[in-house]
């Protein structure tokens, strides 16, 4: 009697043990597959693309290095190296002074240029040879790889002008419309008062002074930028209202011969 109650213990003990397991083992299982489940529920939620938010970002509240496209060309304008910035801005100071102020002509430059460059190589070739061992004179050539990207290059950039020149002149924009008559008509006024060159000139200084006062002083000057928007967008409506809301359009013409 007393080794089947001893018995009849240990089975009952091993069966409450296997339950426990098995209950753990079943809670484990329901607890994975509802973490699997929250999982899964957190990745059916759509992720905001970058791409959207880049492009809801407006032109005012981007750096104007990155206006400016980068690299080193913003570099150069916004002073981050002042030397190479100072050396490329009297460069062209002392061009535009020796063709404006000296009338200096583009032709004689050119002449004596070539007649600098043949004096060097001759001295180089015939008579340094005799007291000094000089290397050769360097070798100027254009590569046929470097000539075909060049005019690849100039051919994309003249085909995106001309397309952007149509899309102007097609009037979807009248806004755009009207800037570029009105910038257009302000270098024509330019242009009969002073020569191309000092007009050249001029916008150079100003890429080289405009950007730099620009990012300085960014909060005035997006106040007057919003300023001028709007007061352009308002004669933009009185325009449209009275002039252009009373051309008849194509279709209407269209109607009527039909």
């Amino acid at each position: 009697m007393a080794d089947n109650a001893a018995r009849e213990h240990e089975s009952s003990y091993v069966d409450s043990a296997k339950e426990e397991i098995m209950e753990s083992f079943h809670g484990d299982g329901s607890s994975s597959s509802d973490s699997d489940s929250k999982v899964k529920e957190k990745k059916s939620y759509p992720v905001p693309q970058r791409r959207n938010l880049a492009h809801s970002v407006s032109w005012k509240e981007k750096p104007v290095h990155t206006l400016l496209g980068g690299g080193e060309a913003a570099d150069l304008l916004l002073w981050r190296n002042k030397k190479n910035s100072a050396g490329v801005l009297i460069f062209a100071t002392t061009i535009w002074a020796l063709f404006e102020m000296i009338e200096y002509h583009l032709l004689s430059l050119l002449c004596h240029v070539l007649i600098l460059v043949l004096g060097v190589h001759f001295l180089w070739s015939n008579t340094l040879n005799l007291f000094y061992k000089c290397p050769q004179f360097p070798q100027v050539a254009v590569d046929e790889d470097t000539a075909l990207e060049i005019a690849s290059v100039l051919r994309i950039e003249i085909n995106n002008a001309l397309n952007v020149l149509r899309e102007i002149a097609s009037g979807k924009d009248l806004k755009t419309f009207l800037t570029v008559i009105a910038g257009l008509w302000i270098v024509s006024i330019a242009g009969s008062c002073c020569s191309l060159l000092t007009l050249v000139y001029t916008c150079f200084v100003l890429l080289h002074t405009v950007p730099l006062m620009y990012e300085r002083h960014k909060d005035k000057a997006d106040d007057i930028i919003e300023k001028a928007e709007a007061e352009v967008k308002k004669q933009c409506g009185v325009l449209q209202e009275k002039v252009l809301s009373k051309v008849p359009s194509r279709r209407i013409k269209d109607k009527k011969l039909t």
